[in-house]
C-alpha cells in the first residue's frame, strides 16, 4: 500500500511559482446555475494559501461526463464566476483546456492572479491518462497541487499523469483526508467500530475484508444486511438480496468469527409492503420478514443494539445508511446511528456519498471529526487500495 506521508503545499516554496491546482468542482447544476457551492467553498483554503504566499494559481477540474468533447452545458465558466465573488478577485476563464487560449493566459499570469482552465474532460485523453495531455498540463505551470480527493481513485491526466512532470504535492483537503483516514486505519484509537450500510454487499466486499483485519466491531445495516440474513437461512420476504453473494456473506461471517470481531446484524426491521414513501409499515423480526414485505430500515431493538456498540468507541468509520433514509418513515435508523456517532466522543469518519448526505441532511455534520469529500475514493481508501492521484504525489 502507498505511503500516505505525502508532501503538501506547506512543504515547498510556492512564492513566484505558477501552481496548477486540480480541484473537485464537479458541482450540481440546474439550467446552468450552481445549486450547491459546497465543493467550491471547500477548495478555498488551498487557493487562498497559494495566493497569500505569492503564487499564480491555475485551476482545473472536471464537471459531469462530456466524454471528451466540448459541450457548453459542462463549461466551468459558472464556477469561475462564483469563485471570483468569494475570492473577491477576478478569475480569468480560458476558452480551452491546454489549447492556445489556455497557454497564452497561463503565460501572462502573475503572482496573486487566478486562471480557470476549461473542463479537463473536454479532452479525450484525460480519462485515458494520456501522456501528451499530461505534459501539456505540466507545461503551463511550475508546480502541481492535487486537492481533488473525489477523483483521487482515478488515474487520469490531470489527477495522476501530470504529477510525473512537475514537483507534485497535495492541498489541504487531500492532506486532511489522508491524515485522518490514514491514522484511523493504521493506528486507530480503540475500540474501533465500523458501520457499513447501503444497498449492496458487492460494493463493499473489499471494504469488509480489509476492515475485518482491523476493527473490534463491525455493524452491518441497510440493504446489504438482508443478503447476510438470507445467507444464514432466514426468510427475508421481498427484501433486497444479492443471491450470487450468499456464499461470500457466509465466508465473511466465518472470517469475523475467526478474527474475534463482533459482527452485528439487525435483529428487527421496519418493513414496507412496497418501495414507496407512503407504503404500509410494520415492525418485523429480521429472521422472519413476511412474504410480500421488504425490510426498509433497522428497527428499534437494532437501533439500541447498534447505538450501545457505538457508545464506547474510540474510532468510528461509517459508510452507507441504515435504511431508505430519503423516505421519512425509514430515516429513523440512520438518524439514531448518526446521533450515537455524534455523541460518542470517538474520532468519527463518515465516508462520502450517501452517508455524508444523510449526516448533513439530519444536521449532525458539524459533530463529526471528518466527512470525506469523495464517495468512491473513500471506499477504495477503506479497502486499502492505492489511490493513483495520491500515490503519484511526492513523498515527505
Amino acid at each position: 500500500m502507498t505511503s500516505y506521508n505525502k508532501k503538501s503545499v506547506e512543504d515547498i516554496d510556492v512564492s513566484g511559482k505558477k501552481a496548477l491546482v486540480r480541484c473537485d468542482f464537479n458541482v450540481p447544476m440546474k439550467d446552468g446555475v450552481i445549486t450547491s457551492d459546497k465543493r467550491i467553498m471547500a477548495a478555498l483554503t488551498t487557493i487562498n494559501y497559494l495566493l497569500q504566499h505569492g503564487a499564480a494559481v491555475i485551476l482545473c477540474s472536471h464537471l459531469g461526463r462530456p466524454k471528451g468533447e466540448f459541450k457548453p452545458e459542462f463549461s466551468l465558466a459558472p464556477v469561475a464566476e462564483r469563485l471570483s465573488k468569494v475570492l473577491e478577485r477576478p478569475v480569468a476563464m480560458a476558452k480551452d483546456v491546454v489549447g492556445e487560449d489556455a497557454k497564452a493566459k497561463a503565460a501572462a499570469l502573475r503572482p496573486g492572479e487566478v486562471l480557470m482552465l476549461e473542463n479537463v474532460r473536454f479532452e479525450p485523453g484525460e480519462t485515458k491518462n494520456d501522456e501528451t495531455l499530461a505534459k501539456a498540463f505540466a507545461a503551463l505551470a511550475d508546480i502541481y497541487v492535487n486537492d481533488a480527493f473525489g477523483s483521487a481513485h482515478r488515474a487520469h491526466s490531470s489527477t495522476a499523469g501530470v504529477a510525473a512532470y512537475l514537483p507534485a504535492v497535495c492541498g489541504f483537503l487531500i492532506q486532511k483526508e489522508i491524515t485522518v483516514m490514514g491514522k484511523a486505519l493504521a493506528d486507530p484509537k480503540r475500540p474501533f467500530v465500523a458501520i457499513l450500510g447501503g444497498a449492496k454487499v458487492s460494493d463493499k466486499i473489499g471494504v469488509i475484508n480489509n476492515l475485518l483485519e482491523k476493527v473490534d466491531t463491525l455493524i452491518i445495516g441497510g440493504g446489504m444486511s438482508y443478503t447476510f440474513m438470507k445467507a444464514q437461512g432466514h426468510s427475508i420476504g421481498n427484501s433486497l438480496c444479492e443471491e450470487d453473494k450468499l456464499d461470500l456473506a457466509r465466508e465473511m461471517l466465518e472470517k469475523a468469527k475467526a478474527k474475534g470481531v463482533n459482527l452485528l446484524l439487525p435483529v428487527d426491521n421496519r418493513a414496507g409492503d412496497k418501495f414507496d414513501a407512503n407504503c404500509a409499515v410494520q415492525l418485523v423480526n429480521s429472521d422472519d420478514i413476511p412474504d410480500g414485505w421488504m425490510g426498509m430500515d433497522i428497527g428499534p431493538v437494532s437501533e439500541e443494539l447498534f447505538c450501545n456498540a457505538i457508545k464506547g468507541a474510540g474510532t468510528v468509520v461509517w459508510n452507507g445508511p441504515m435504511g431508505v433514509f430519503e423516505f421519512d418513515q425509514f430515516a429513523q435508523g440512520t438518524l439514531k446511528v448518526a446521533a450515537a456517532v455524534a455523541e460518542s466522543g470517538a474520532v468519527s469518519i463518515i465516508g462520502g456519498g450517501d452517508s455524508a448526505a444523510a449526516v448533513t441532511k439530519l444536521g449532525f455534520g458539524d459533530k463529526m471529526t471528518h466527512i470525506s469529500t469523495g464517495g468512491g475514493a473513500s471506499l477504495e481508501f477503506l479497502e486499502g487500495k492505492d489511490l493513483p492521484g495520491i500515490a503519484a504525489l511526492n513523498d515527505q
